[in-house]
């Protein structure tokens, strides 16, 4: 960084959050670059600019309104917005993440101030090449790339799905550590089917429905073939592409460059990271679980491949580990007699010969069906609608297990199953609960539970840096395990009422380390990283992981 700053001089410095230092530049660097009477005469400390920074933040009004600033901070000094997000990490990860970026994906376009990522609208297809070298930059190691089409809960936001790329990037700075100048966040413009959208006179996207078939595919292969010409060694991570889409492409291009699914791989490593923690507080074997997932897209299905992963290795045989997890979507229990399920739902579907009696009198095997028969251990839910954890299921599954692990895990908060507050009563405060977006402790009959987050930022910043650190060639399942595992290792066992599942937000950089040694070790492993000793493997993780400051 210094020596790319001093090519720059006055003003085209100070607009450059990587190299802007703001009023910390020191007499004699304001004289070399010409910055004399361009900024005010005191001389300041990051530390005294991050105070001023977090008191602005204080008194915005609203969290978009805080997350407007973060994001106008971000665009002035990437040292000042991230020492800012690591010191207060507890406060601000919501904001720039969940809940708020949803939110700000609906506004992005009245929001939208100063250009960050790139965007790649499908008129533009045939000048992808062109549109990566505008970058500038050959040390690009991590890419997020969204199409806008399946925003969290909120369905196709389009070119403001641009959100979601910066904040996941966001996290893998403030939380992974990883280089601001090593990350870049893409938006694929491939139109909008959200008349909304399309009708606000602000829109900045592409004023279009969306593209789909072979144009779709065609699209995606083209951005995918010119990122591996550019940077054929980039982590790619695909981010809130649409159900029908998100597989397939997954399994496309697993193998030919590395990549990983966010939302069908590290929703899963992180959840059964959680599952496997509160297992231990439970003192439950798990193999001896029994599964019941509301929600059979490619993130519900995702996570239920992992669960079945992890229960084969705590010793159970594919077959009798898939017969452990019940999938249950809008038509019911997912059996083998269905009708136009997905190859990635057909291989969980339960034969239809072992659950047909469950069935109500319009034949399907609902929620509460399959809570009353299969007695679960685990419940959860990645369905996008709320409330549909009632108090008849969830007391239901208590009646049965002592220590009921519910987890409704939709983003954002208004699109959960329940809320932590009602699970807590129907159970006498005996549930094991863990969420998507943040909620706030819980006081119930004299004691305080804390809601842990089961939140993708425990896994997707450590398996960035250590593919980074170990220059893994792609993500194996193998490696997403070891990072559940390593969460699971890192989370505090503790069967104190109230106690939280998961690690306090503000150890998450540790955590997140944590998760990249194993999934490093785990890359050398399986052959898709260079072979070093464990010492050189440690060393080269430190020195990835990037501490905000202006040096």
């Amino acid at each position: 960084m210094a020596d790319q700053s001093t090519t720059r001089r006055g003003r085209a410095i100070l607009a450059d959050p990587l190299f802007n230092k703001g009023t910390s530049f020191s007499v004699a660097e304001r004289r070399e670059l010409g910055l004399l009477g361009l900024l005010p005469p005191h001389v300041e400390t990051i530390e005294e600019q991050v105070q001023r920074a977090y008191e602005a933040f204080l008194a915005e009004p609203t969290p978009l309104e805080q997350h407007i600033l973060l994001r106008r901070i971000q665009d002035t000094s990437e040292a000042v917005f991230y020492r800012l997000v690591v010191e207060h990490l507890h406060e601000m990860m919501p904001v720039i993440y969940t809940p708020t970026v949803g939110t700000a994906c609906e506004q992005f376009s009245e929001i939208y101030r100063v250009p960050r990522g790139l965007f790649i609208a499908y008129p533009n297809k045939d000048r992808i090449d062109e549109i990566l070298e505008n970058t500038m930059n050959d040390d690009v190691r991590a890419i997020v790339v969204t199409d806008g089409q399946r925003i969290l809960g909120l369905g196709d936001q389009g070119a403001g799905g641009m959100g979601i790329p910066i904040g996941k990037l966001s996290l893998y700075t403030a939380a992974g550590g990883i280089h601001p100048a090593q990350t870049l966040p893409v938006l694929l413009d491939c139109g909008t089917d959200n008349d909304e959208r399309l009708a606000d006179p602000f829109y900045i996207g592409w004023r279009n429905g969306r593209v789909d078939g072979d144009d779709y595919l065609g699209f995606v292969d083209a951005f995918v073939q010119a990122v591996k010409r550019r940077w054929p060694h980039v982590l790619l991570q695909f981010e809130d592409f649409a159900i029908q889409h998100a597989v397939p492409l997954l399994e496309t291009y697993r193998d030919q460059l590395c990549m990983f699914n966010d939302d069908v791989q590290g929703t899963a490593a992180v959840a059964v990271g959680t599952l496997l923690a509160a297992s231990r507080i439970a003192e439950m074997d798990v193999k001896d679980h029994r599964v019941v997932f509301l929600g059979a897209g490619s993130a519900g299905s995702g996570i239920a491949e992992h669960v079945i992963r992890a229960l084969t290795r705590a010793g159970l045989s594919a077959e009798e580990a898939r017969a452990r997890v019940y999938m249950v979507d809008r038509y019911g229990l997912i059996h083998d007699r269905m009708e136009g399920l997905a190859p990635f739902q057909q291989a969980l579907a339960q034969p239809h010969a072992a659950v047909a009696g469950w069935a109500g009198s319009d034949g399907q095997i609902d929620l509460a069906s399959t809570v009353a028969q299969v007695r679960p251990t685990a419940l959860v839910g990645v369905c996008g609608q709320p409330g549909l954890f009632t108090e008849e299921i969830v007391r239901s599954m208590a009646s049965q297990c002592a220590r009921p692990i519910i987890f409704p895990m939709s983003n954002p908060t208004s699109r959960a199953e329940a809320v932590p507050e009602d699970i807590l009563r129907w159970t006498d405060g005996r549930a094991l609960v863990a969420t998507g977006s943040p909620f706030e402790p819980v006081d119930l009959d004299g004691t305080t539970y804390a809601i842990a987050q089961s939140n993708n930022t425990y896994i997707f910043p450590g398996i960035g840096l250590g593919v980074i650190a170990a220059k893994a060639s792609r993500v194996t399942d193998g490696m997403l395990s070891a990072s559940a595992e390593a969460l699971a290792e890192a989370s505090p066992v503790s069967t104190a009422p109230g106690a939280s599942i998961l690690p306090p937000i503000e150890d998450i950089r540790d955590v997140c380390k944590a998760v990249a040694i194993a999934v490093a070790r785990q890359a050398q492993a399986e052959g898709v990283a260079p072979e070093t000793t464990d010492e050189a493997l440690l060393a080269a993780i430190d020195q990835t992981q990037w501490v905000p400051d202006f040096d």
